[in-house]
């Protein structure tokens, strides 16, 4: 019976513990594992054909015959497209554009220290962006349409975004034509992204128009567009480690490595402060937005004032130059107070402190300014009217408030003609005055001019009527409004 008891009190044997050793080798078993599908899953050397690539990159460079012609008409093509406004005939132009292959060549040079690559690359690229300018110049200056469209402006002031695309569109392109069987999908996508052709024909039409402000920001575009495509064959190629080019003389090939590297460097110095100084500009605009949108757009207006948020103009300069304008509108201004609750906000705010160097600059018009207001919005008109084409929202809003304050405008009177002409045609009128009047049905409210006469003590009752009727009819014809009320002041 004891035995059975002390049997019964038996616990079982526990499982060991994995030792630290144990789960180390399993961890790193896993890493390993994950390693080894990274790499295949994001390996490109082992389908690399580097000779065929090469073959394919020089191929492509020589810029001559045939290819200058599709050059030519494929700009046409685009000029055309680009003053219609028109985005597809665009995309057609540049999937037929020869303009990548001198650049693929640059990059491959560098990256292989090609000397001989190198100075044919530069050579064909030159004459590719003259023939390209020169071609686009001579449509837009010959052309009677010269319509500054939505498609041509947006290629005149790049950003972080213009740099992003460049740099990864030259990316997947050299990555295409590395690949075994080259992916002609991908190459015709890069072509349309990168955009190279729209921008030099908008140097092309910035010259021919004499605007160097357009021509200047369509050649940074492409600038930047040419040397991120070239950096980014530039890396890809070292990263595929593509063979050097050996020199029988190990003198040149010292040289010549030295060179390319030389040039190498001048490529990313540029390529590097333009990207910086485009995330510099593109952070800005973000901070300069949520500004306004933080804390201008909210502002409660008591009559009937108006913040014209679309027409807020935010400019980028490094250094002191930056400037946020913000343009308000109506018969009420803003108080001084306010202004400066927005101006210390600006300063002292973290949340934007890339806006502290920025000069805050507030428009705004008054009741009595009509006239000025209706001047300033058409000149806003005359400004903006070119960045709003395409933009049916901004255009109706601008037209509305132009009627607007051409009705005001209109109900202006030039008081001190009219008192000196009436001066001059009533002997007995002593004096005038002039305001303007609410009146009512009590169905609708309307605004009425209403001039108040005071006839000379003296004058015979008979004449004060004859010329208070003539004054009336006067007034309406000359004024061209036929609600104009005239009152006579009763002599004591």
């Amino acid at each position: 019976m004891s035995e059975d008891l002390n049997q019964d009190n038996i616990t079982p044997t526990e499982e060991p513990v994995q030792s630290t050793e144990e789960i180390k080798k399993e961890f790193q078993g896993l890493l390993g594992s994950i390693k080894k599908f990274l790499s295949e899953l994001l390996d490109i050397r082992t389908n690399t054909d580097q000779e065929a690539t090469k073959e394919a990159i020089i191929a492509d460079i020589p810029f001559k015959g045939h290819t200058s012609w599709i050059l030519i008409c494929s700009i046409f093509i685009a000029s055309v497209g680009l003053n219609a406004n028109s985005t597809a005939v665009v995309i057609g132009a540049m999937l037929i554009s020869p303009l990548m292959g001198p650049i693929l060549g640059l990059g491959m040079s560098l990256a292989i220290n090609d000397i001989d690559t190198l100075r044919r690359s530069l050579k064909n690229f030159t004459v590719m962006v003259v023939l390209s300018v020169l071609t686009a110049f001579l449509f837009f200056y010959l052309f009677p349409l010269r319509d500054e469209s939505s498609e041509l402006l947006a290629r005149t002031a790049p950003d972080i975004r213009d740099v992003l695309i460049a740099f990864f569109g030259g990316l997947a392109l050299v990555i295409a034509r590395a690949k075994k069987g080259t992916i002609a999908s991908v190459i015709f996508g890069v072509a349309i992204a990168t955009a190279l052709m729209p921008p030099l024909c908008t140097v092309g039409f910035g010259l021919a128009i004499g605007n160097y402000n357009y021509a200047a920001g369509a050649m940074y575009l492409f600038i930047i567009n040419t040397i991120f495509i070239a950096l980014a064959t530039f890396l890809v190629l070292k990263l595929l480690r593509f063979p050097m080019v050996r020199y029988a003389n190990s003198k040149r090939r010292r040289l010549i490595g030295r060179v390319a590297s030389g040039l190498a460097i001048l490529v990313m110095i540029p390529a590097s402060l333009t990207f910086w100084d485009a995330l510099q500009e593109s952070l800005f605009r973000k901070q300069a937005r949520q500004f306004v949108e933080e804390k201008i757009a909210p502002y409660k207006f008591s009559g009937s004032g108006r913040f014209m948020e679309d027409f807020t103009d935010i400019e980028f300069n490094k250094g002191e130059g930056a400037v946020i304008e913000l343009v308000f509108m109506g018969n009420e201004t803003i108080p001084e107070s306010v202004i400066a609750t927005w101006k210390a906000q600006k300063d002292e705010d973290e949340n934007f402190k890339r806006l502290r160097n920025a000069d805050l600059q507030i428009i705004q018009g008054s009741q009595g300014e009509q006239g000025d207001q209706l001047k300033y919005v058409e000149e806003l008109y005359q400004s903006q009217k070119n960045q709003l084409l395409g933009k049916d929202e901004k255009i109706r809003l601008l037209e509305s408030e132009l009627k607007r304050l051409n009705k005001l405008n209109a109900r202006q009177i030039p008081f001190q003609d009219i008192s000196a002409e009436a001066q001059t045609n009533y002997e007995n009128l002593e004096y005038l005055a002039f305001s303007n009047a609410i009146r009512t049905d009590f169905k609708k409210l309307d605004t009425v001019s209403v001039f108040e006469a005071k006839w000379k003590r003296d004058a015979r009752r008979v004449d004060i009527v004859k010329d208070a009727k003539k004054l009336h009819n006067w007034l309406k014809v000359r004024l061209k409004d036929s609600t104009i009320l005239l009152t006579e002041i009763i002599q004591d």
